[in-house]
């Protein structure tokens, strides 16, 4: 007899529920949301093929836990989980929840999802506190700009020496304003060392990684791309086809068809937002500040032409990730020609 599990899984505990092939409950009860806590469970009752649950906060700390364990953990795309749950219980409760997903086990009826190994989940944290202070950065210059503005002074750009130096001289004699953009700057050279300090790290990731390394060979793809591409595929030979890499970014039109309606619209955006922001950048410096020949280029140039530049950019971000998933995959450089 085969036995199925699955895992409600919360921030302090973990609802689990045991079924057969025929779908008979055979046990379920709570364990603290920790990945031995809850092989201590599995292993008190029947050994089960399948344990599965959705994916969430506290799914990569759980699968690779529980796999280190020896547990036969899979983890299914919540969304997909969440209409079927909805059919199969009246009541939303974590016990129905887990029932439910025990279910889905037994039945087949759910889509594995991969999750990155914590690694890679490292990696996108890095990049997001930097992402986190440079916009808090951003956020503290439209603030010393819009005090100073009252008396009249536009200040140059940010990251100029002179930004500081025109700003506080703005404030001399005039108490408040004087301590209030002191205390604005010394929160800024804050986070500019901050991100100094993060950069530093990249930069140190990015030369002791040959992927990096490959990754950079292309026009436009700095350490920070490179990286968070990187971290964002994980596994390239997870892909069957490098073309599924811009439906995987959100990078592919969406088409809704219906009868005789059938409609192409603008790009998915589903995915990483960040992976997919970056290479519409590193698509827009390849159009624009790049000198060098390059067919990639001109393919781009020749969609702009015949359309927008905008979608010129975005197709190029397309067949970048195309292109950055094959090198990962194949282990090779971009060639230039």
């Amino acid at each position: 007899m085969e036995y199925f599990a699955g895992l409600d899984v919360s921030m302090e505990e973990t609802h689990i529920c045991i079924l057969d092939r025929e779908g008979a409950l055979i046990r379920e009860g709570k364990a603290s949301s920790a990945p031995k806590a809850i092989a201590a469970f599995l292993v008190a009752g029947p050994p089960c093929s399948k344990v599965v649950f959705e994916t969430g906060r506290m799914a990569p700390m759980l699968f690779h836990g529980l796999t280190e364990l020896g547990v036969p953990v899979v983890c299914i795309e919540s969304r997909q989980a969440y209409q079927a749950l909805k059919s199969l219980a009246g009541h939303k409760t974590d016990r129905n929840d887990a029932r439910g997903l025990a279910h889905l086990a037994r039945t087949g009826f759910y889509k594995p999802t991969h999750v990155k190994s914590l690694s890679a989940h490292a990696i996108r944290a890095l990049i997001a506190a930097r992402k986190k202070l440079v916009g808090l950065r951003v956020t503290i210059d439209n603030q010393i700009r819009g005090l100073v503005v009252v008396f009249g002074v536009r200040l140059p750009r940010a990251l100029s020496p002179a930004f500081k130096d025109a700003a506080l001289k703005v404030s001399d004699g005039v108490p408040g304003l004087n301590a209030a953009l002191r205390g604005l700057f010394a929160a800024r050279e804050a986070i500019l060392r901050a991100v100094a300090a993060i950069d530093s790290d990249i930069k140190l990731m990015t030369r002791k990684s040959a992927v990096c390394a490959r990754l950079m060979t292309v026009p436009g793809v700095g350490p920070i791309t490179a990286l968070a591409f990187a971290a964002a595929i994980d596994d390239p030979k997870r892909f069957k086809r490098s073309r599924d890499v811009g439906a995987y970014l959100g990078l592919v039109p969406r088409r809704h068809q219906s009868g005789e309606v059938d409609y192409t619209g603008s790009i998915s955006k589903r995915g990483d937002v960040r992976v997919r922001t970056m290479l519409y950048e590193a698509a827009n410096v390849m159009l624009t500040r790049y000198a060098g020949p390059l067919k990639l280029k001109s393919w781009a140039r020749a969609i702009g032409q015949r359309s927008t530049m905008r979608k010129a950019r975005v197709a190029l971000a397309r067949r970048l990730a195309i292109i950055l998933h094959a090198m990962m995959r194949d282990q090779t450089e971009f060639q230039v020609a």
